[in-house]
């Protein structure tokens, strides 16, 4: 055991305690006091939970119960300065050092540290470059040193960084510390790698569900994107909330923020090519509720500890399921409902094989292609999507719907699509197969185009049989009817679709088909209907008011203290708040995330914004 170590296991008792004065929270989220007991007896541990899933806590509380320093290893900048004010306005002595801090303030903080009055220092893996901060640090008693967004360490994951090889010397450097890897998105061979570079001794893995329980996932055909893009920023659910959009190109993002700030939809793009200063401005104005709307690269990449993102988009095909799950997992970490909205079209797919084709290595090369073909088999696959991604990682969804995919909520409502779709099935049969859903609907239109003359197929019993409907309309019903299997698609060099048994013994039978009610409208083709269902539960208006007022001081306060809105509150807290209407200590210690530092420093002004809404609207508690 090492010397360091917390040798009796800390009873629930203790750490209860530190859990709610500190943090605001009554109870662990599950794994979290089990990984915590095994980290305070000085054991390595690598942590697998999903963003949101309370992975900073693993270390964070145990970092209160040694005696030493806690060491965390963290990307970005931002992301560490997020964590530290938070930590801080929990009253917990946190302290960052990167690049951003001038040589006297660098100085400042390893004076308290030396003092001991610092238990969590955040720093980034360069400084483990430097023999001068590692000299700094063999002088004093590293308890913990805590690896997050551990996945960059390996080449086979999707963000691999060489900046996280300087920390394969920390077990020699520091044998006494207990060693933490965290991150959300590894699969085995990533696992294996974390493990065998960061030489993790007496290691255990602890692997919480990747399920995110409060995430729609929901992917719809890139035809009309940028339409249903503006319909979902104006809708209720996300007007003025937070939202990601991402994108494939520096221009697309500069364009697409253009355009949507042409509709009234204040936005910024955010990519490589800005200056560091431009890219921490429009990051800061984000997490400050000030830009409600970013439209970005992957470089606004793992740096995003904002929890209450309501909408994650991606305006282009993502590389790999892994880069797709955590990039989505930066919505609802405050474990309120979110939307992961993916749009989808064969012109992505085919840009990003060819930027595959381009990798020199040719093991590489293989590797991004065969992440690039999973990632077409969520899209194009037709099982729940909560169940797809589960199962990448290894874990089994035990039901066939989960009630909260596009997959999944589209069959709760039915259309007798039997005439149309026997004429889609007659199609596909007189012209053999050999042709793609694209011309199949060019023909349904009844279009005269050249192809169509050349090849007689305007004499077709079925050419212009489908006018009444639109083309996303139609392509919708073939999607569903090879969902269905009642046609097939094969893939040689360009995707056809044909006939399979199962639509040949519909044709030729008297069964009706009958199809999941089609999202895309019929007086309009291509415009987005209604969307699967209702995001958020509508509160009474009152309650409504008063979240929002809340809101409003929340920013008043965090502007004063230089710090995002979620340092004072997150939204499920304010969302407690405008139900209860706590109006005394003990009320207001009760509300989620709530602890003693914060109603020290928050509870009166919050309460006095409470009743005096409540004295306005004639309301009592």
């Amino acid at each position: 055991m090492k010397s360091n170590s917390v040798t009796d296991r800390v009873s629930s008792a203790h750490l209860l305690p530190l859990l709610k004065t500190h943090f605001g929270f009554d109870q662990f989220l599950v794994l979290q006091e089990e990984i915590i007991q095994h980290v305070l007896t000085g054991k390595d541990a690598l942590v697998l939970m999903p963003t949101g899933g309370g992975k900073s806590l693993c270390y964070q509380l145990p970092a209160l119960v040694f005696d030493g320093l806690t060491l965390v290893i963290s990307p970005l900048i931002a992301l560490m300065k997020d964590q530290v004010d938070g930590l801080q306005a929990n009253g917990v002595p946190a302290e960052l050092i990167n690049s951003s801090l001038s040589g006297r303030e660098i100085d400042e903080i390893q004076s308290s540290i030396q003092r001991g009055s610092v238990k969590i220092l955040y720093i980034a893996p360069e400084r483990f470059a430097s023999e001068g901060f590692i000299e700094f640090l063999r002088n004093l008693k590293i308890s913990c040193i805590a690896v997050d967004e551990a996945h960059c360490i390996s080449q086979w994951g999707h963000d691999f960084r060489p900046d996280y090889l300087n920390l394969k010397n920390l077990r020699d450097e520091f044998p006494d510390a207990s060693v933490v890897a965290l991150t959300a998105t590894a699969t085995l061979p990533v696992r294996e790698d974390i493990i065998k570079h960061l030489r993790l001794s007496g290691q255990r893995t602890f692997i919480s569900s990747f399920n995110r329980p409060n995430l729609h996932y929901d992917i719809r055909p890139k035809s009309n994107a940028l339409s249903e893009i503006v319909s979902l920023l104006r809708s209720p659910e996300y007007k003025e909330r937070a939202a990601i959009i991402y994108c494939f190109s520096r221009k697309d993002t500069e364009s697409l923020a253009a355009d949507l700030n042409s509709r009234g939809i204040k936005a910024e793009a955010y990519h490589a090519g800005l200056t560091p200063k431009a890219r921490h401005d429009v990051q800061d104005r984000f997490i400050k509720d000030e830009t409600p709307v970013i439209t970005a690269t992957i470089a606004f990449g793992m740096g995003i500890d904002k929890p209450d993102i309501r909408l994650v988009v991606h305006y282009a095909l993502p590389k790999s399921i892994e880069g797709y799950y955590q990039e989505t997992g930066r919505a609802g970490r405050d474990g309120l409902p979110a939307r992961c909205v993916l749009f989808y079209s064969y012109a992505d797919k085919f840009k990003q094989e060819y930027f595959i084709g381009k990798i020199d290595n040719r093991t590489e090369r293989n590797n991004a292609a065969d992440k690039l073909n999973q990632m077409i088999n969520f899209c194009e696959g037709y099982v729940c999507r909560r169940h797809f991604l589960l199962d990448y990682f290894g874990e089994k969804y035990p039901q066939d719907n989960c009630g909260y995919c596009d997959r999944c909520t589209r069959t709760k409502e039915e259309f007798d699509a039997d005439d149309i779709g026997r004429t889609i099935l007659e199609c596909v049969n007189s012209i053999g197969g050999r042709f793609g859903s694209g011309y199949i609907i060019d023909i349904l239109r009844g279009s005269n185009n050249e192809r169509i003359l050349r090849f007689g197929h305007h004499n077709l019993p079925s050419h212009g049989e489908g006018r009444a409907y639109g083309v996303t309309q139609l392509k919708e019903i073939i999607s569903l009817m090879l969902e269905k299997k009642l046609l097939l698609k094969t893939t040689d060099e360009y995707p056809v679709i044909g006939l399979s048994s199962a639509g040949e013994k519909l044709l030729t039978g008297n069964e009706r088909m009958i199809l999941p009610k089609l999202r895309a409208s019929a007086d309009k083709p291509g415009k987005t209907g209604a969307l699967p269902q209702k995001i958020f539960s509508t509160p009474a208006s009152d309650e409504g008011n008063l979240f929002e007022e809340l809101r409003k001081l929340r920013k008043q306060l965090a502007d004063v203290r230089r710090v995002p809105p979620f340092v004072i509150f997150p939204d499920v807290a304010l969302k407690d708040m405008s139900h209860r209407l706590p109006q005394d200590n003990e009320s207001f210690l009760a509300i989620t995330g709530v602890g003693e530092k914060k109603l020290e420093q928050f509870g009166p002004v919050f309460m006095k914004a409470i009743r005096n809404f409540n004295i306005r609207h004639g309301r009592t508690n």
